[in-house]
């Protein structure tokens, strides 16, 4: 592979195989990743075929750890001594004929042919080695064009000088094209390095050894690599956390800005997990080793990363349907541009000179053959469509990396694309607008207790098994024990259990919503009060209840996140309608929504956690694009029904999966930043896209016409795929306007 191109070409040859999910390729360090289907069979050999009949060499790489990739070799290597071989073979040329005007003498003429060719064997094998190979795979990229102008100039050149036709010779314009285009190639490579900085800083942030602590208490020195589940780790002051882990004793501060953006450094005891690349940063840790190798937390980032930088979106498919067929055009134009300055050389110089009054002067050769030549090989040349296939993935990988920098998570380049035309955020409540971590404000009991033990342990016993929020709250109420049996939980409603008595029988109690008890049954009426009173100061009420009648109500508040309210100003600043559900009841929904500025007429309450996703379905039918922010188990069938799925740090592994952007800093100014990025990547794709397909439209025919020589077509082709990439770096530097 020798260009962007040629990895797309290589990705299309790959998604055609049935089963496969996806693929990536890696032009820089030349590999490929391919992501099956859940019910299909890997087939790594119909893969390897796939690419060899793409017209690319391919073999089964071996699998390392993020830790050992970091040292990626330098994408521009590979350029440069093809690069020196034909500087120092053109330069010459170029001096000859621009400054000591030797160009019509023999002796140049010969020294000439021998720079030529030995430019068009070294440096211009990279070019015809892909054309030969597109060739035998019956296809045709920008090597092709490469090869058929340089070597047309060539060719013609050599039999001017063995029949000794005279006039000028091109050997200095066909040794250019190869040199000019390499040039082109290396800076691609050397600015594209630039795009994956954020990829490469998270490569190197996992150390390459460990220090061991032995059953013994001696300590040495180990590869990462060698670490095994419940190792234990001695992490010093300034140490980075080698893999994830848990605090097996001591106290400490880690910086853990590399991997969430989060400044502030956080405080980890006992007990507390670490994540490889974090840095200790003023205590002595023991770690216990708790994940080694592709399944840290490190390790699944730089996968998405790296999924992300190599996928594509779907605007992407116009680039790929003109590509697919521009080289054939490219090819029968520049046959017609050079049989009509071949066969009417007349009427070609008058149409030349008639335009040259509106555009510039321009000198096409005199000789019919010569200005046939160089005519199609100006064609060939400024055709070669690098800057249409650069300017989709170009502004994916700076966008995909500027995210990760600020501690966003992209899926792929379609959530980019999905992220820059949404309409509407909806935002899930707990854990997402509110901190996560309510407390209980106030217990107020309800008639006599179901035995003679205090109510608060028996909801502290039936909210102790469930892992909800408002749940564990309860729970840390009372380390007492209350007989329950038969303990089951009713997702987004509650939980229920049967209380053995004194007297042998069993009374059903309850703990959860407020509307799910009174469908159980319940009389809520003597907790009216109570009820208003803590919603309305945007507090979550839980009920208890034994048999059909209450006998507690547990107030819980939550607080909203710091800054939440800004988040809310600033969406709605950037043209978006702004949502809120919650399965808690309306007052405290209207509570959190005039906090947080939130309109009352767009707030949803009770809201079960399967009825979320039919709440984004019914937003979509209305017309909105919906980007739906959430935290929990609950909420993965909205993030998988929204256009959009935006998972905040807490996330659990099951939203993770289904969202399409990771918040990776819980704080919620990432929510605006993430989707203002997604739309300046979005911009940036369709600016990149326009300029491709309007240099080349406006290139061919000024270079059939004879207004653009060879040269000059080499030079504007590699500075329209500069203009691309540059045009995408300016992501890394985007900054959202407050």
């Amino acid at each position: 592979m020798t260009c962007g191109n040629c990895a797309r070409h290589v990705v299309e040859a790959i998604q055609t195989i049935p089963g496969v999910y996806s693929a990536t390729v890696d032009l820089a360090n030349k590999r490929a990743s391919v992501r099956w289907g859940d019910r299909t069979k890997p087939n790594v050999p119909l893969v390897l075929q796939a690419v060899q009949q793409a017209g690319y060499g391919a073999k089964v790489a071996e699998v390392s750890p993020p830790s050992t990739r970091a040292e990626s070799r330098d994408p521009s290597g590979g350029w440069q001594l093809h690069l020196w071989i034909a500087v120092l073979g053109t330069v010459p040329l170029m001096l000859g004929e621009w400054v000591f005007g030797v160009a019509m003498e023999p002796w140049f003429r010969w020294l000439a042919l021998a720079l030529g060719a030995g430019v068009q064997v070294f440096a211009g094998a990279p070019f015809y080695r892909g054309a030969w190979n597109q060739l035998r795979a019956g296809s045709s990229n920008m090597d092709t064009l490469v090869a058929l102008g340089s070597t047309t100039a060539f060719a013609y050149s050599t039999a001017a000088l063995f029949a000794n036709w005279g006039g000028h010779l091109y050997f200095m314009e066909a040794a250019s094209i190869i040199t000019i285009i390499s040039v082109g190639h290396w800076m691609e490579a050397r600015i594209s390095a630039r795009a994956s900085s954020s990829l490469k800083a998270l490569l190197n942030l996992a150390p390459s050894l460990a220090l061991l602590r032995g059953s013994d208490g001696t300590e040495r020195a180990v590869p990462v690599s060698d670490l095994e589940l419940d190792d234990l780790v001695n992490l010093r002051p300034g140490d980075r956390v080698p893999t994830d882990g848990t605090v097996a004793d001591g106290q400490s501060a880690l910086d853990e800005s590399m991997l969430t953006g989060e400044s502030a450094p956080v405080d980890k005891a006992g007990g507390d997990k670490l994540f490889a690349g974090t840095v200790n940063m003023n205590g002595q840790l023991l770690m216990r080793v708790t994940a080694i190798g592709e399944t840290t937390a490190l390790a699944h980032i730089i996968a998405a990363v790296q999924r992300a930088q190599g996928s594509r979106a779907n605007i992407q498919r116009l680039g790929d349907q003109v590509s697919s067929v521009f080289v054939p055009v490219v090819v029968v134009i520049a046959l017609a541009a050079g049989l009509w300055w071949g066969l009417m050389p007349e009427a070609a110089h008058q149409v030349n000179q008639w335009l040259s009054h509106f555009l510039w002067p321009s000198h096409p050769p005199a000789s019919a053959l010569a200005a046939a030549v160089i005519g199609a090989a100006s064609v060939l040349i400024i055709a070669c469509p690098c800057a249409m296939g650069l300017a989709t993935p170009a502004a994916i990988m700076a966008g995909c990396n500027a995210a990760a920098q600020r501690g966003i998570l992209i899926r792929d380049g379609i959530a980019l694309e999905k992220a820059g035309t949404v309409t509407a955020v909806l935002f899930d409540k707990t854990g997402t607008l509110t901190v996560g971590k309510p407390e209980v404000a106030r217990i107020q009991g309800f008639g006599s207790p179901p035995r003679d033990f205090d109510r608060v342990v028996l909801a502290a016993t039936l909210a102790r098994r469930s892992s909800h929020p408002l749940s564990q709250a309860v729970a840390r109420q009372s380390s007492s024990e209350a007989p329950i049996s038969d303990w089951r939980e009713v997702r987004g409603s509650g939980v229920q259990a049967y209380l053995s008595l004194t007297d042998g029988k069993r009374a059903t109690v309850r703990l959860g919503s407020l509307k799910w008890l009174s469908a159980s049954g319940v009389d809520l009426s003597p907790g009216q009060s109570f009820i208003e009173e803590w919603s309305s100061q945007g507090a979550s009420i839980l009920g208890l209840a034994n048999e059909d009648k209450l006998a507690g109500l547990v107030a819980l508040k939550d607080v909203v996140k710091a800054g939440a309210n800004r988040v809310i100003r600033q969406l709605h600043r950037q043209g978006l309608r702004i949502y809120l559900v919650t399965g808690d009841n309306p007052l405290t929904a209207a509570s959190i929504a005039r906090q947080t500025g939130i309109p009352q007429e767009n707030v949803s309450a009770e809201v079960r956690p399967e009825e979320k996703a039919g709440l984004v379905r019914k937003l979509q039918q209305e017309g909105e694009k919906v980007a739906f922010v959430g935290d929990g188990i609950n909420d993965a069938p909205a993030l998988e029904q929204a256009d959009l799925g935006i998972a905040v740090s807490r996330a659990s592994d099951v939203a993770r999966e289904a969202a399409d952007i990771i918040l990776l800093n819980s704080d919620l100014e990432a929510v605006p930043e993430s989707l203002g990025l997604a739309q300046a990547t979005l911009r940036t794709i369709k600016q990149n896209l326009f300029w491709a397909f309007f240099y080349n439209a406006a290139g061919i025919p000024l270079a059939a016409l004879g207004f653009m020589d060879p040269v000059v077509c080499a030079l504007a082709m590699g500075f329209s795929d500069l203009i691309v990439i540059g045009n995408a770096l300016r992501l890394r530097r985007w900054r959202l306007t407050r």
